[in-house]
């Protein structure tokens, strides 16, 4: 019976059954976050459609139709948000080498467990933002804007809006996971320094 509770007691010190769930949850959000915001870029940077689209100059003479194409490029804010991802994807993926190069006996303690919880909150912020970018345009295109006389064009470039949403979503969710990992340093931390009290 003690022997049992021995093996399924916690330890916050860095070498028992916690600190390995908490690497292993640390190493899973990691590998989300790769798939996720690599996943949102390669839908937003194939994202383009081509159209047919009919153009009055004037009401007396009959409509030209007009090839227009819609770019993820042609955009900043998804020029930002491409942008962002490649470099939340690419810092987890690196992370994520560093994490499993420094963790021998299941923890990282010191400075680059500090560096890496603050790069990992700066992803945070730089994935919210973009993704808020993002959405704001993609719903002016969705609905346009009528005191700027900006029509909405997701009526005309259906495919390449819904593309632009999945690619939101996916770097949303990448975010969140970036925000897990951050959660849950904060709380081994919290953790180790409840212990010594």
């Amino acid at each position: 019976m003690e022997s049992q509770s021995n093996n399924k007691a916690p330890t916050v010190d860095g070498t028992g059954a916690m600190s390995r769930t908490v690497s292993k949850r640390e190493l899973v959000l990691r590998v989300m976050a790769v798939l996720l915001t690599l996943a949102a870029a390669i839908v937003l940077g194939v994202d383009k459609q081509t159209k047919i689209v009919p153009i009055q100059i004037t009401p007396t003479l009959p409509p030209v139709n007009v090839a227009a194409q819609a770019k993820w490029h042609y955009l900043s804010a998804f020029v930002y948000s491409m942008v962002s991802n490649i470099i939340a994807c690419s810092y987890a993926a690196i992370s994520m080498l560093i994490v499993l190069g420094i963790t021998r006996n299941g923890k990282i303690i010191g400075l680059p467990k500090i560096i890496i919880i603050l790069l990992d909150l700066v992803m945070v912020g730089l994935l919210f933002s973009a993704n808020g970018a993002a959405l704001a345009i993609g719903l002016m295109g969705y609905n346009g804007n009528s005191h700027v006389r900006w029509n909405k064009v997701c009526n005309v470039f259906d495919k390449f809006c819904h593309r632009a949403a999945v690619s939101i979503v996916l770097s949303s969710v990448g975010s969140l996971a970036f925000m897990a990992l951050v959660a849950l340093s904060v709380f081994t931390i919290h953790k180790r320094f409840a212990s010594r009290n």
